[in-house]
């Protein structure tokens, strides 16, 4: 994030950061990009749910023929979130048909009961971040002319290490950090 936003709660100045969905979002936002592009790109932009727009550093970054993996570095700001200082990856491949579908990889829960925003058995993706996955993605589809399907897989390899270490408070699953709703953006 280039500039820094901040929040005054109990009288105290607090740094904002942004959500693993925003990270989950812009990771894939840049290997849509590069796949297209067919270079690197360290740097990627995004516009929050909320109108604040994040310039995120691209990380950890492997370009193969018809796929390209990256990652975004989490910062939570001043929040007291476990998941600060994580990768969050996101894989993008070129698939058959037209289609752009989403799932978890590696440290992505699994909804495991009903009643939640997906179906039993979905990667533990809530709607929201959803959203700006299929749009980020979609854009950098049309901006680059592709026509064909696109797969996109995001993965936290931390994260069911974290689970493990840290209160799983919010969580669908011990894996499940895309579910938390962090105080950060």
């Amino acid at each position: 994030m280039t500039e820094q936003a901040f929040v005054w709660k109990d009288q105290k100045k607090l740094r904002m950061g942004y959500t693993t969905g925003s990270c989950a979002a812009a990771a894939a936002k840049a290997a849509a990009r590069m796949l297209f592009l067919g270079e690197e790109i360290r740097q990627v932009s995004l516009m929050t749910p909320k109108g604040i727009r994040l310039y995120l550093d691209v990380e950890d970054i492997l370009r193969m023929k018809d796929k390209v993996r990256c990652a975004i570095r989490k910062d939570a700001g001043d929040d007291p979130d476990v998941t600060d200082q994580i990768l969050v990856y996101a894989e993008v491949s070129k698939t058959e048909g037209k289609q752009i579908t989403l799932d978890g990889g590696v440290g992505v829960g699994r909804i495991t009961r009903k009643g939640l925003e997906q179906d039993i058995g979905d990667a533990a993706i809530n709607k929201v971040p959803r959203a700006m996955i299929r749009e980020a993605v979609e854009k950098e589809k049309e901006r680059g002319g592709y026509t064909g399907g696109l797969s996109v897989i995001i993965s936290i390899p931390d994260g069911a290490e974290l689970a493990k270490k840290h209160s799983t408070r919010g969580l669908v699953s011990k894996e499940d950090f895309l579910c938390l709703e962090p105080q950060a953006l």
